[in-house]
């Protein structure tokens, strides 16, 4: 052919004059002959005068990507080609044909352009120096690797005939090796490509190597999954058989006919008590199940959906009792104080008198641990006669929890909501959602948004429940949730609550819940009487202020049961009949005393102030120390102090310094001093605002070396310019300071509302005084009044 015979006469780096046709998404490679689609009126055309003149075409492979505007045409196409013979062309039209190709050598497009109907090229073929060169021995090596991959490649491959093996073995030239191999077995058109697009026959021979091995991987791997796949199959089989097996010898005993259970099922549905609408949905349910194979899975799912739909509440009620006289009993019986708590509680069942319905509250009650917010709502769903049904949220962290999951997933089950109606069997009662401060969120979504729905009034008639699929009415249900910290419920679930706060105990509310009912609990839990068991009051007021330090009486009730355990012991063993404990010898039954009396009120010192805190556990006070030192004006602070405390010194100071001529210290004394403000118990972390004005004045008193007063103590925030502003937990900061022995405090003037509130046993004997500026707490807490810094200097020069 003629451009072989050229191609060895003239030198290798000649370029040469083709016509040429290019190829859409196929590849050929040199020594392969194969049909294929040609299209364009130029490609034709060129192939047609090829044939006619018995020379060589140049296959061009298109790109992907249509042409941009103003670009060269060989940018269109792959820079290397294939040399072709064309030697049939079995169908032509005007813009496809069907041609037989054999491709003969590769060449390099120098130029494409299109004639007139025709494309016409200029290339060259590759030369030794492009396509490398290797000693014998390198390609002996190469032929032998190729072959020993292509018989195993054959082996796992029985589609691929063994034939073209023999003339690979035949061919002493790598190149051709090469290309035979390439051509022979199944290779994805971008691989092909590549083979033929790379220069270098070692780069070729690498290249197909790293295609045979990916090929091998994956052909072992589609075996596996074939294996793995034919196994399943063989035992769905088996196991389809056996379960029809089955089912023939259930339908010939009478026993497990999908008709008969859809039947029972359907008579349920008539006793159900729910509106149409439900018992609508519900018979659509059972019409599917009918029509779905027992044995599959899907039957399985289908019933366990109808028989939860079933055993919903949908308007089954249970009968309440509207008495206020005999709520209000029930309430003060089961526990002492929570007075907020029970009033909106008769208030509730007041309306619902009066207009025979009422919206139902949705009550949160904030306080700390231990204070009766959990049992609480046993005693209301008594004293309202509903049903009770706790939900603990503490760790929730998937929506499907409190909404259920779609009845498609294994395992699928309705949520807590609709699983609590399930559990009590009405559609009225109280439902308590304990630790709502507590709920999580990841990736499966937010808990705390899933309730949003649930706790608004105005959505709850229609809630949504995803394994149940039919709207819930909610509006009847009595919802109480439950927190130890307002901060930590998200705002738009807080809005939806009516917050009632429950402070801690005082010492003399613990004694009567102790005396009245927990001493009454431990008796009957320990199998004891009065008649063996004996605890005086004088020991209850010592386990309440030696034994334990709490909000609530979780711990004082444990304290108690242990004393009865101890004494259960010595009754059974016929020790002692009748034990007495009594506070001298209450060390017998529970120890030596764990917390110590707090310091009581001291003399006036300098730098020494009394503060008072609030913590989980009720009310402490802190007394603040502050010292000064040479140094650079460095304000240290220890205790293990927050954030918040930190930056409130930092106030409390600034205010200071702007004061300081009319206390009588000298601007430049900040400069070469250092303030060290301490506040004991360091290993007990601290924060807040509200040591603010206490800081301040003890930086006060060490700066004037005024003492002072050990008897006084305070609480409010302090700004830059010296106003105190209002603080929380006031309840609790005033028992703290009345059982050290100090009755007169300083609060923030705007706390009085919440000071009219604290009840009178806590105030009685206290001299409560409202501040507004730090001036007014100056004159009241030092022991004399500052001496300004002019006169100061007046008195110096009067004295010389």
């Amino acid at each position: 052919m003629p451009p072989l015979s050229l191609g060895k006469v003239m030198r290798r780096t000649s370029i040469r004059s083709f016509n040429a046709a290019i190829l859409q998404n196929i590849a050929i490679l040199p020594g392969e002959i194969v049909f294929c689609e040609i299209n364009g009126v130029s490609s034709i055309e060129a192939t047609k005068k090829a044939l006619a003149n018995d020379e060589g075409l140049l296959l061009m492979i298109e790109k992907d990507g249509e042409d941009e505007e103003g670009n060269p045409i060989e940018n269109t196409v792959y820079e290397i080609g294939v040399v072709s013979k064309v030697r049939q062309i079995s169908r032509s039209s005007e813009n496809s044909a069907r041609v037989l190709f054999e491709g003969v050598e590769r060449a390099k497009l120098v130029e494409l352009k299109e004639g007139e109907h025709i494309f016409e090229a200029k290339a060259r073929y590759l030369t030794k120096k492009e396509m490398g060169k290797f000693n014998s021995v390198t390609e002996a090596a190469m032929r032998r690797n190729l072959e020993q991959l292509l018989d195993k490649f054959l082996k796992m491959n029985s589609r691929v005939s063994d034939s073209f093996l023999k003339k690979i073995r035949r061919d002493s030239d790598i190149d051709k090796m090469i290309d035979v191999c390439a051509s022979n077995i199944p290779m994805e058109f971008d691989k092909k490509l590549g083979v033929l697009q790379l220069e270098a026959i070692e780069d070729r021979y690498a290249y197909l190597m790293s295609v045979l091995v990916d090929e091998m991987g994956i052909m072992k791997l589609r075996g596996e999954l074939s294996q793995k796949l034919e196994d399943k199959i063989n035992e769905n089989q088996k196991k389809y058989i056996l379960e029809e097996q089955i089912r023939l010898i259930r339908e010939e005993l009478g026993d497990n006919n999908p008709e008969s259970e859809a039947d029972n099922y359907l008579k349920e549905l008539e006793e159900l008590q729910a509106s149409d609408e439900v018992k609508e949905s519900i018979r659509k349910e059972i019409e599917r199940f009918k029509n779905i194979p027992s044995g599959s899975s899907e039957s399985t799912v289908e019933q366990l959906h109808i028989e939860a739909l079933l055993k919903l509440p949908w308007d089954k009620a249970s009968e309440e009792n509207n008495s206020l006289e005999n709520a209000e009993k029930i309430l003060k019986r089961d526990h002492y104080g929570l007075e907020k708590v029970k009033d909106r509680i008769l208030e509730f069942l007041a309306v619902r008198n009066l207009t025979e319905k009422g919206q139902t509250p949705i009550i949160c009650l904030i306080g700390p641990p231990g204070t009766g917010k959990t049992s609480i709502a046993k005693s209301l769903a008594e004293a309202m006669g509903r049903k009770y049904f706790r939900i603990s949220l503490g760790g929730v962290r998937d929506e499907a929890e409190i909404r259920g999951h779609r009845k498609t997933y294994i395992g699928a089950m309705p949520g807590m909501i609709a699983n609590g109606l399930e559990r009590v069997g009405v559609k009225n009662p109280l439902m308590l959602l304990d630790e709502i401060d507590k709920l999580s969120s990841d990736y499966h979504g937010a808990t705390a948004s899933a309730l949003l729905e649930v706790l608004d009034s105005e959505q709850n008639k229609t809630f949504r429940d995803h394994y149940i699929e039919v709207p819930i009415d909610l509006s009847d249900v009595f919802f109480i949730a439950t927190a130890n910290s307002k901060s930590d419920i998200p705002g738009p679930l807080l809005d939806r609550l009516e917050v009632i706060d429950v402070s801690g105990y005082t010492e003399n509310e613990k004694f009567h819940i102790a005396k009245e009912h927990l001493v009454k609990k431990q008796l009957i839990k320990n199998g004891l009487t009065r008649k063996n068991l004996v605890i005086s009051d004088s020991a209850i007021r010592s386990m309440i202020s030696l034994y334990t330090r709490e909000a609530g009486v979780r711990s004082l009730e444990r304290k108690i049961g242990e004393i009865c355990r101890k004494s259960a012991r010595k009754v059974y063993e016929d020790r002692e009949k009748k034990i007495s404990v009594t506070a001298k010898n209450l060390s017998e039954f529970l120890g030596k005393e764990k917390y110590l009396p707090e310091d009581r009120a001291g003399k006036a010192e300098v730098g020494l102030v009394r503060g008072l805190a609030w913590t989980s556990v009720g009310g402490v006070t802190l007394e603040i120390e502050v010292n000064l030192m040479p140094g650079k004006g460095n304000l240290m602070l220890t205790g293990q102090l927050g954030d918040v405390m930190k930056e409130s010194a930092q106030a409390g100071l600034t205010y200071i310094k702007s004061i300081c001529d009319k206390m009588g210290v000298n601007e430049n004394f900040f400069k070469s001093h250092d303030i060290h403000i301490h506040i004991p118990e360091g290993a007990t972390p601290k924060d807040g605002p509200s040591a603010g004005v206490t800081m301040a004045t003890a930086m006060a008193s060490a700066l004037t070396g005024i003492p002072a007063r050990g008897d006084i103590a305070m609480t409010g925030e302090v700004t830059l310019r010296g106003r105190v502003l209002p603080i929380g937990g006031l309840k609790e900061k005033l028992l703290a300071a009345k059982a050290v022995g100090i009755n007169e405090v300083l609060v923030p003037v705007k706390n009085k509302s919440d000071v009219e509130e604290i009840s009178d046993e806590i105030k009685d004997g206290m001299d409560i005084k409202f501040m507004t500026q730090m001036d007014e707490i100056f004159k009241i807490a030092l022991t004399k009044e500052f001496t300004p810094l002019k006169e100061k200097s007046s008195r110096k020069r009067a004295s010389k």
